[in-house]
């Protein structure tokens, strides 16, 4: 049985993903004065196929009826960029750090409001509409 036919499941991998993004993000923040370091991404599209794909397979659940609520292993895909931007060989930019942290916050935000709404409809049907 597939609650809202694996919605929730769907909203629960994009916030792992959005999640993930964050913990870059703020590495490479974190690392905008480290000499020669490289700055990283999380590479969506490799993560998002490597999710249907897991998504497809069977579940490993001794009961089919139990949600798979662990994130799966090995889907994160975190790469380096080859930028330089400053003399000591530091590829951070700020600028783009920033955005890619206002994008991420706003994707993030949109994912709990609806994940907040299936709930919201679930509670509503439990409670009879009421």
């Amino acid at each position: 049985m597939s609650l809202f036919s694996g919605t929730i499941n769907q909203l629960e991998h994009g916030l792992a993903y959005s999640s993930v993004k964050q913990k870059v993000i703020a590495e490479n923040v974190a690392n905008v004065d480290t000499p020669g370091y490289k700055s990283k991404d999380v590479n969506f599209k490799a993560m998002l196929q490597n999710e249907i794909n897991l998504s497809s397979s069977k579940s490993k659940s001794a009961d089919p009826r139990h949600f798979d609520l662990k994130p799966s292993e090995g889907s994160v895909n975190i790469q380096s960029r080859n930028y330089s931007y400053r003399q000591n060989g530091n590829g951070v930019d700020m600028d783009k750090e920033m955005a890619d942290l206002a994008t991420n916050q706003i994707y993030h935000d949109a994912l709990i409001e609806r994940i907040s709404g299936k709930f919201g409809s679930l509670n509503t049907v439990i409670r009879g509409g009421q």
